[in-house]
C-alpha cells in the first residue's frame, strides 16, 4: 500500500491547526426549513418522505454541505440531515466536554430507534464518514448502506504504516489545546489557507472559510482529537455493512496515488465499492457538485 508523501499529508492536516473564532447563531440553512431536533450532542432537520437518507457532515461543517443533494433526495425518501452542536455557530453545549464522537454516534442510534428508521442509508463526510462506521461497528441494524465521503478509518494512517495511536496522541493532544485555546479570536487567514487545502475552487473555498469561522473551535478541537484517536482499522472485517467509497483526485493527489492509498485503506472490509471522483479535493460535493449527485442517486437508489 503507497502512503501519501508528507506535503499532501500536511495540507490535510491543515484544518486540524486553523484558530477558529467563537461565532454568533449563524442565520438558517436552505436545508433547515423544517423543524429542528435538538439532542444532547446533535441536532437534526428532516426533508421528504420515504425510505431514510441519513446525512452527516464533517468536522466544523453544518448539514449545508448536503444543500446540492438534499432537496433531490427529499423527492423521494425521508432525509435526515444532521448537524454537530457547536457547528453552524449553534450552541455547543454537551460537546465542550470529552466524548463528542461516542455522543453523536448514541444520538444518532436513540434517533433512528425513536423514529423506526432502522436500516437507512447513510452518508457521511470526513469525520461524519467515521462516525458512520462506528455507528455501523456499534449498531449494525441502523445502517442498511454506508457512503463515505472522503474519509479513513483511522486518521493516523496519514502519517505513514508504522504510526500508531500512542504515537500519534501526543501530537492530536497539542494541537486540540491549541485549537481550543483560539476561542474568541478570529483568523480568516487561517481560515483561507484550510479552505485553500480542502476545496479546488474559489467558490468552494468561499463556503469552506465561512463554516470555518462559524464554528466553536472548542467543539472542533475535541471533535478533531477524538478522530485522530479512533483507530477502526482492526475492526473493518468485521463490519458487513455495504460501503460505498467516494474518494477525491486532483493534480495535488493524482489517480496514481489515490487509488491505492484510499483501496488499501479500506482492503479489510468485506463489502466495498470506489468511486473516484476527479479535479476534486476533500469537499467533493462542491468541487464536483454534479458527480457528486450522481454518485449520491447511485448510491440510495
Amino acid at each position: 500500500m503507497k502512503y501519501i508523501p508528507l506535503r499532501i499529508a500536511a495540507a490535510v492536516l491543515t484544518p486540524l491547526l486553523v484558530l477558529n473564532p467563537h461565532a454568533q447563531a449563524a442565520p438558517a440553512a436552505a436545508t433547515s426549513a423544517a423543524a429542528e431536533v435538538r439532542m444532547d450532542h446533535i441536532s437534526v432537520v428532516t426533508m421528504g418522505n420515504g425510505s431514510p437518507v441519513i446525512l452527516i457532515p464533517g468536522l466544523s461543517s453544518p448539514r449545508a454541505v448536503w444543500d446540492g443533494v438534499a432537496a433531490d433526495l427529499a423527492k423521494a425518501h425521508r432525509v435526515v440531515l444532521v448537524q454537530v452542536n457547536g457547528f453552524a455557530g449553534n450552541d455547543a453545549g454537551t460537546n465542550l466536554r470529552p466524548g463528542v464522537l461516542d455522543g453523536i454516534v448514541a444520538d444518532i442510534d436513540a434517533y433512528i430507534a425513536r423514529n423506526k428508521l432502522g436500516g437507512a442509508a447513510v452518508i457521511g463526510h470526513s469525520m461524519g464518514g467515521l462516525v458512520g462506521l462506528m455507528l455501523a461497528k456499534a449498531h449494525p441494524a441502523d445502517i442498511g448502506k454506508l457512503m463515505i465521503v472522503d474519509s479513513l478509518p483511522w486518521f493516523g494512517m496519514l502519517f505513514g504504516p508504522t504510526a500508531t495511536v500512542a504515537a500519534v496522541e501526543p501530537r492530536a493532544r497539542a494541537m486540540r489545546d491549541q485549537m481550543a485555546a483560539s476561542y474568541g479570536k478570529p483568523d480568516a487567514a487561517a481560515a483561507e489557507g484550510t479552505a485553500k487545502a480542502l476545496a479546488l475552487k474559489p467558490d468552494s473555498q468561499a463556503k469552506v472559510v465561512d463554516w470555518v469561522m462559524k464554528a466553536d473551535p472548542r467543539v472542533s478541537a475535541q471533535a478533531m482529537y477524538e478522530d485522530m484517536t479512533t483507530d477502526l482499522r482492526g475492526d473493518l472485517a468485521g463490519i458487513e455493512t455495504p460501503i460505498t467509497l467516494l474518494y477525491p483526485s486532483s493534480a495535488g493527489l493524482p489517480a496514481s496515488m489515490a487509488d491505492p492509498f484510499y483501496k488499501g485503506a479500506y482492503a479489510a472490509a468485506p463489502h466495498v465499492t470506489y468511486v473516484r471522483v476527479d479535479d476534486s479535493a476533500h469537499f467533493i460535493m462542491l468541487d464536483q457538485p454534479e458527480a457528486f449527485a450522481k454518485a449520491v442517486a447511485a448510491f440510495v437508489g
